[in-house]
């Protein structure tokens, strides 16, 4: 199965082709939507998109961690990451 990255710019352009708005509308739609999600996030706030998923910051704790070319033990602090849940319609469709 062929791997392909959907861009920011295919994005523009379906909602564009979808909604019949010029493209450089729809670019501005697709940035103030990802800038909404990531401002949402960086506040802590979790962000559900029904029918798709909830997408949520977590906080890691540190844990002890090996280099792999040195074999060195190391501690890697705690941090937060990024987590995505898919919906459960999300989940059934993908396992189609």
């Amino acid at each position: 199965m062929k791997k392909h990255n959907l861009t920011r710019k295919e994005l523009a352009e379906a909602v564009s082709d979808k909604l019949g708005y010029p493209l450089s509308t729809c670019s501005d739609m697709v940035d103030s939507f990802f800038d909404t999600l990531k401002s949402s996030m960086l506040d802590g706030t979790s962000v559900k998109l029904v029918h798709f998923g909830t997408f949520s910051v977590r906080d890691k704790s540190p844990r002890k961690g090996r280099n792999p070319r040195t074999g060195e033990t190391i501690t890697i602090q705690e941090r937060q990451i990024v987590s995505f849940r898919p919906s459960k319609n999300l989940r059934a469709k993908v396992n189609e």
